[in-house]
């Protein structure tokens, strides 16, 4: 998740794992974004379905953390919904996951390979997204429920939202520690648009294809901090 601006002003430019979208727009319905609910019913992080059976997802999603530490989230507490745009309805599908494939040099998100896939026990009716790649230029469309300002409540509709892809060595400056080989960043110079706290995990697409997981940013939509993404077509291999 993304921390807000009261956590902000204690861990000043502290890089979190992104937690709805900032400066965007409703969605339209998007079947294949999902959403990642606890045992409780508590939705924690967004993703893609990229076949009937299977979601990507940030493998920081993958994990829980509390005051107690880090655990990894049982399998079994695990909640898949597709097709529902609005959260606080009850259309679409909800199934359970049947096992969980985290990156195994995920340690945390900022420090990349932040990826991880989730098999479903059973296949879903709708259209899976398809996979691309994205590069320095291109207009990619970022999908969340979170947050969207950094003291906003999260949204219970899906958002969208426009943001320039930049160059590896326009992230390399804005953010320390970027790895090009595993992470691509997006955003406009004088911030406004951006994921929040909320997003984790969730699609960013270009001309329709899914190109970057939701995975981690320092505050939400500020100048000159772009958001950063896990870069799919790296891990087309393991997926």
């Amino acid at each position: 998740m993304r921390i807000t601006a009261l956590v902000f002003a204690v861990l000043v430019l502290v890089a979190t794992p992104a937690a709805a979208v900032v400066g965007g727009r409703e969605a339209a319905d998007q079947p294949w974004v999902v959403a990642l609910y606890d045992r409780y019913g508590q939705f924690f992080c967004g993703g893609a379905l990229i076949a009937p059976d299977k979601v990507l997802t940030a493998a920081h999603c993958t994990v829980e953390r509390s005051a107690l530490g880090t655990r990894e989230r049982l399998v079994g507490d695990l909640r898949v919904v597709a097709g529902r745009r609005d959260l606080d309805r009850s259309d679409g599908r909800e199934v359970r996951v049947a096992s969980v494939w985290r990156h195994p040099d995920f340690e945390t998100a900022a420090q990349g390979d932040d990826i991880a896939t989730l098999t479903l026990v059973q296949r879903l009716p709708y259209r899976p997204v398809p996979l691309g790649e994205a590069g320095p230029g291109d207009v990619a469309t970022v999908y969340g429920w979170g947050r969207t300002a950094e003291l906003a409540p999260p949204s219970a509709t899906l958002r969208e939202v426009d943001l320039p892809v930049l160059s590896d060595q326009a992230c390399a400056q804005a953010l320390e520690g970027f790895r090009p080989d595993s992470m691509l960043c997006a955003g406009y110079p004088e911030g406004g648009k951006d994921a929040c706290e909320g997003d984790s995990g969730g699609p960013m697409t270009v001309r329709g294809a899914l190109v970057g997981i939701v995975s981690y940013g320092k505050g939400c939509a500020r100048a000159g901090l772009p958001g950063a993404y896990t870069r799919v077509s790296r891990y087309l291999d393991r997926i």
